[in-house]
């Protein structure tokens, strides 16, 4: 097993929402603007990374019938430590984001790669797995509020790019234009595959 080929797989072949579609709570609940799609980006990957390498320590003491509680605890842990930081130093995403950075407790990436990959693997590769997970799913959040922000508001990172006629097309900044926006993105994604493969 290739510690590179651990990482990469996350930033392309199996990028978490586009991909495994896992994790669409949040990734189409903050991808209204790029600020609280990298923030919460970065907040699952710190707690992706530290619960990895947490519960790839303690794989051989967790009792087999116990692991997914014991999994959660650890996830949890990490989740108030990311919530507590959060809101001490980066109060305003801490608003924006609210009950979704408590739901990374039980966010399927988070569990998914603790149960497939953590809980059976070393800490080195648990580290990369997590790390190529997170990011992934980094860009994944941040493409897709790009899109959405740029369409919606005419705006990216809150700062003004449309010139003074554009319209915003406001459908993009609402919860059926983060379907249709994550569905032309998946779209795209296939055919890019499918051409590729040819």
């Amino acid at each position: 097993m290739s510690i590179v080929k651990e990482f990469t797989k996350g930033l392309w072949a199996e990028i978490p929402p586009f991909r495994f579609v896992l994790g669409l709570c949040p990734t189409l609940a903050v991808t209204k603007s790029v600020e609280t799609g990298i923030g919460m980006g970065l907040m699952l990957t710190f707690v992706l990374v530290f619960s990895n390498i947490l519960i790839s320590l303690l794989r051989k003491i967790i009792p087999p019938s116990v692991r997914i509680a014991c999994f959660i605890v650890v996830i949890a842990t990490f989740v108030v430590i990311v919530e507590l930081v959060s809101q001490a130093y980066a109060y305003p995403l801490y608003q924006k984001l609210g009950i979704f950075i408590p739901l990374i407790v039980v966010n399927c990436i988070v569990l998914g790669r603790a149960e497939a990959f953590a809980s059976k693997n070393g800490v080195v590769a648990s580290i990369a797995d997590g790390l190529g997970m997170g990011i992934g799913y980094t860009i994944s959040l941040t493409v897709l509020a790009a899109i959405r922000e740029l369409f919606g508001a005419g705006t990216l990172y809150g700062i003004k790019i449309m010139g003074p006629s554009f319209e915003p097309f406001t459908f993009m900044v609402s919860a059926p234009g983060a379907f249709v926006c994550l569905g032309l993105i998946l779209c795209t994604m296939n055919l890019f595959g499918k051409a590729k493969d040819m």
